[in-house]
């Protein structure tokens, strides 16, 4: 299975991401962690480019291209080798990442979107969870996180507002695939969620 985590910045899908790989392996499955941007040494390069700097350092179209071109290497080194061997992927983001960020928040691109998937990726998880979360919650948990990687969080809280209402539509848009989980409460209690929901 291909299982991606995704939501707004600052919503916990990275800690759910690692939770349910735990769970997993604590079941004896074979389980590959990985993430987006990045995954493989040419995505994790390209990653640099794109969560690090000012916000806005590259317009929405070049984002997509970017996140197309390290999301196919991740394809290619990564995630297809692990499935053929039998792994379970567990990957923080996936396509519907650029759907919403670039597609919908950053600029009105889904069609182009949609177009560079179909063409260069043409994978789709399993399943996919999203950590719902309020924009105000996962702004702070970003701010306060600090780092380097804050590009998007400096966008601020429409930003976020406008991605939360983004993955909730994602949602309603693949009802066989994507499940909304409440991330409220502590850690386990969503990693709960998730388990029920997988």
């Amino acid at each position: 299975m291909l299982i991606s985590f995704e939501g707004i910045d600052g919503c916990g899908k990275s800690t759910q991401a690692r939770l349910l790989a735990d769970n997993l392996r604590a079941q004896g499955r074979n389980v590959l962690l990985t993430r987006e941007p990045g995954g493989s040494p040419g995505a994790e390069e390209i990653r640099r480019l794109l969560v690090e700097g000012a916000g806005e350092r590259w317009s929405p179209e070049t984002e997509c291209l970017l996140f197309t071109a390290a999301r196919r290497d991740h394809l290619e080194r990564s995630i297809r080798p692990a499935l053929a061997a039998g792994q379970v992927v567990v990957t923080d983001r996936f396509a519907d990442s650029t759907r919403v960020y670039q597609g919908a928040a950053r600029g009105d691109l889904r069609p182009m979107v949609d177009r560079l998937h179909d063409m260069m990726i043409g994978t789709e998880p399993d399943r996919t969870f999203v950590i719902d979360i309020a924009p105000e919650t996962g702004l702070a948990r970003g701010v306060a996180r600090g780092g380097a990687e804050d590009r998007f969080e400096s966008l601020g809280l429409g930003f976020q507002e406008r991605l939360a209402a983004g993955f909730r539509a994602l949602a309603a848009e693949y009802p066989d695939r994507v499940r909304l989980i409440d991330g409220s409460g502590s850690p386990d209690q969503v990693a709960d969620r998730v388990m029920a929901a997988l």
